[in-house]
């Protein structure tokens, strides 16, 4: 027997995984790879919602936790894969200067919002009104770290690459069966696939669509991230990645005309020398309405937990959130209200 089966290898599914593994319980992953918001993720850590000048919930926390998780990580996959940069937000005007002080002075968001602007001069980037530096702030490439770390897990027998099939899961009183695994309890980290999941699918799981380039401009210099209305993340090599896009009506992971006409005009607002795009993917994240995270235990099968809704801040949010719902299972320690799936369900735990 097992501890957990664990359905999903995304930011959600290895954040459990690892968690788990650094607890010294035994795992199977399943996953076919039908989800790739994962992959093609922006993967950058922000504290600050820049649009609106406000901070992430929790924020503190969780960058603590996402510091701790990721340079163990680094020594287990043998790759580095959470890289620290500037997050640079071009200013368009004075009022835009006056309100980054105004969210400057405000004591959550003092530690993360630098009250001196920038005025450096990038190749390829007119910014007459300078910068406000985002502190605290960097990516993690997504992409490498999902293969790395499925090179792990099937390195040790952990992962088993195909669908999961709902109707082979069977309750007795101590454990869940599936096929030829018993475990302790069964984790959901399924992304956007959750819709297909009988356990789960009446939560108010929303999709949003985001569409990202990689593009290549050869006379665009800059060493940290621009953002705007987009975020332009350098790569090297004259190398970029742009995005996003959010769409809240197609669910589809392929990329569109209308997508990139959007990221093109934005693009085009930030920078003005010429740029090729090499690469244009899509994906859909899996966001709430309320924008928290979807965890916690079924309300009437106690030993079916899931773990998803991570939405546009997976890699800040997934050590965090795996963290919790560890701890709830194994230690009872109770989740926070805004994070539990009880505030949907308006139920506890039932049976096994």
């Amino acid at each position: 027997m097992v501890d957990y089966i664990i359905v999903g290898s995304g930011l959600a599914g290895i954040s459990f995984s690892e968690i788990a593994l650094n607890n010294n319980k035994s795992i199977v992953v399943f996953d076919n790879e039908s989800q790739n918001s994962s992959k093609i993720a922006g993967g950058l850590y922000n504290p600050v919602i820049l649009k609106r000048f406000s901070e992430v919930w929790q924020a503190q926390e969780q960058l603590i936790l996402m510091d701790d998780f990721y340079l163990n990580l680094n020594k287990k996959i043998e790759g580095k894969v959470n890289f620290k940069m500037p997050i640079l937000r071009k200013f368009f005007s004075i009022e835009e200067q006056n309100n980054w002080f105004a969210a400057s002075d405000k004591v959550a968001l003092a530690p993360f919002l630098s009250n001196n602007l920038i005025y450096k001069k990038f190749e390829g980037i007119d910014a007459p009104y300078g910068y406000g530096e985002v502190l605290q702030t960097g990516y993690v490439d997504t992409a490498l770290l999902l293969d790395k770390y499925k090179e792990y897990l099937l390195l040790n027998d952990l992962l088993r690459k195909e669908a999961f099939d709902y109707e082979a899961l069977i309750f007795e009183e101590d454990c869940v069966c599936y096929k030829d695994v018993k475990a302790k309890h069964i984790i959901f980290a399924e992304g956007f696939g959750m819709h297909a999941n009988p356990f789960f699918k009446n939560l108010p799981l929303d999709g949003t669509k985001g569409e990202l380039f990689i593009i290549k401009a050869p006379q665009l210099n800059i060493d940290c991230v621009v953002n705007t209305s987009v975020f332009i993340l350098p790569l090297g090599n004259d190398l970029f990645k742009v995005g996003a896009t959010y769409n809240w009506k197609d669910k589809t992971d392929l990329p569109t005309e209308e997508g990139k006409a959007e990221l093109i005009e934005r693009i085009k607002e930030i920078i003005l020398c010429d740029f090729e795009i090499i690469e244009h993917f899509a994906g859909v994240r899996p966001t709430v309405r309320d924008r928290r995270p979807l965890v916690g235990t079924h309300s009437e099968y106690n030993r079916i937990h899931i773990l998803n809704g991570l939405g546009t801040r997976g890699v800040m949010l997934g050590p965090a959130m795996a963290k919790a719902l560890f701890d709830n299972i194994e230690n009872d320690i109770p989740l926070d209200n805004e994070i539990n799936i009880q505030r949907f369900t308006k139920k506890g735990k039932g049976k096994s």
